[in-house]
């Protein structure tokens, strides 16, 4: 359906799931939610609830991401998932903040492509943190204007299990932002090693300039990110349906 300024709609009726990656994504929205922790399928999930929503941090990448969607749908049945966190950009107009609904989710592993039914443009998935020359080669392949490394993953998720999906990102590196090493600290569960990471950067004074950039800068995408999914949530407390503007451009330098 059409919201009256023209934007696509989706009708709400139940809670909705949101998946992400990192709690500091997300920090500024669930900072007041109920938390619990709740296992599924052998693993413990932590789970932070509102009103209108549960959130659950799958972790860092495709598989976690996988298994995160997989629980938060057996255990809460959510009627919409959105796949909700930080993402590079590969179009150079969006800067840092910009906040985007993607139309289209592509799974750069075999090319699957997913229609959210809302919002507009483009987002990849892949399996790294890409570079500026990743970026333009991604850029030119899908004709896409961001990457991220789980959206497709909790999509396939989503539509194994007939619910409905959407993705909420906000940029946190710009195209020609060239980011410090960090696969390498990401373990099989996909969480962060912050203490391991902490400890390779210090012997580096190098990259202290580009690791503080960076902190500013996914702090400035969490604030926007979180600005987004909070209108969600009004929309949904006020029984309204609920509007995914297809592009916010509001980043700043």
């Amino acid at each position: 359906m059409r919201t009256r300024d023209g934007d696509t709609a989706l009708a709400v009726s139940d809670r909705v799931a949101i998946v992400a990656a990192l709690e500091r994504e997300v920090r500024p929205l669930i900072k007041n939610w109920h938390s619990s922790r709740r296992q599924y399928e052998g693993r413990a999930f932590k789970f932070f609830e509102s009103e209108w929503a549960v959130l659950v941090c799958g972790g860092i990448g495709a598989e976690a991401a996988r298994r995160a969607s997989e629980a938060v749908i057996a255990i809460y049945h959510p009627s919409l998932i959105i796949s909700a966190g930080l993402a590079g950009a590969l179009d150079p107009t969006l800067l840092v903040g910009s906040v985007l609904t993607p139309r289209w989710v592509i799974d750069a592993g075999d090319g699957s492509r997913t229609d959210t039914g809302a919002g507009a443009g483009t987002l990849v998935s892949i399996d790294s943190v890409a570079g500026p020359e990743q970026k333009a080669k991604l850029a030119k392949a899908y004709g896409a204007q961001a990457v991220d490394m789980e959206a497709a993953a909790v999509a396939r998720g989503a539509q194994v299990r007939g619910v409905r999906f959407t993705a909420i990102k906000a940029i946190s590196d710009e195209s020609n932002f060239v980011m410090p090493p960090m696969k390498r600290f990401v373990n099989g569960n996909g969480e962060f090693n912050t203490s391991r990471f902490v400890v390779f950067a210090l012997v580096r004074p190098w990259l202290w300039p580009k690791m503080a950039h960076l902190a500013r800068n996914a702090s400035r995408a969490a604030r926007a990110l979180c600005e987004s999914l909070e209108q969600c949530s009004r929309a949904v407390g006020n029984g309204e349906a609920l509007a995914l503007k297809p592009l916010v451009s509001q980043g700043q330098q």
